[in-house]
């Protein structure tokens, strides 16, 4: 399930604003992942970290707001597609957020989609897997379609590293 580490300058947003898009990032990184944005149990472990910098732009303070989102996956839950949804997305929600207070907001966000590697996904005084997260959220189904992703991964990066190599992908 996402974290998000949302870095939104003091005051960028009214308050009202804010907590909409906050809602509305924890909704579509949730969809993108292929869970139910509606589900409780999901909800529940998504969690959102503000934080409040000051930014500078070639060392001066910069002239409209710039914002930051770090969105964090258990491994096997990116791939090309998924990052590009979720950062054009991401970008639009702000824009709408802002409600054209400053021009080009597509200029002034960033947004880093990272997948933290399986087996260094720490809660609870626990390493949680993304099939242990997965089943917790959608049961035995869910445990089933993560060792899938892991298991396709795997394979995806084995073939890159044996064709790196010029050798060839067994069948």
């Amino acid at each position: 399930m996402p974290m998000l580490d949302a870095y939104i300058p003091q005051g960028a947003l009214s308050p009202e604003s804010e907590r909409a898009l906050l809602g509305e990032l924890t909704d579509l990184l949730l969809r993108h992942e292929g869970a139910d944005p509606a589900d409780e149990r999901t909800r529940s472990i998504a969690w959102v970290f503000v934080h409040r910098p000051e930014v500078y732009v070639a060392g001066a303070a910069a002239d409209a707001p710039r914002y930051r989102f770090i969105c964090q996956v258990p491994e096997g839950q990116y791939n090309d597609e998924r990052r590009a949804a979720v950062t054009a997305e991401m970008t639009e929600a702000l824009a709408r957020a802002e409600d054209g207070r400053w021009p080009n907001p597509q200029e002034r966000v960033w947004v880093f989609t990272s997948e933290i590697p399986d087996g260094t996904w720490g809660a609870q005084g626990s390493i949680f897997r993304l099939p242990d997260i997965a089943g917790y959220v959608a049961g035995d189904a869910g445990r089933q379609y993560a060792e899938r992703q892991l298991a396709a991964r795997r394979r995806e990066t084995a073939e890159a590293l044996l064709a790196a190599r010029g050798e060839q992908v067994p069948a």
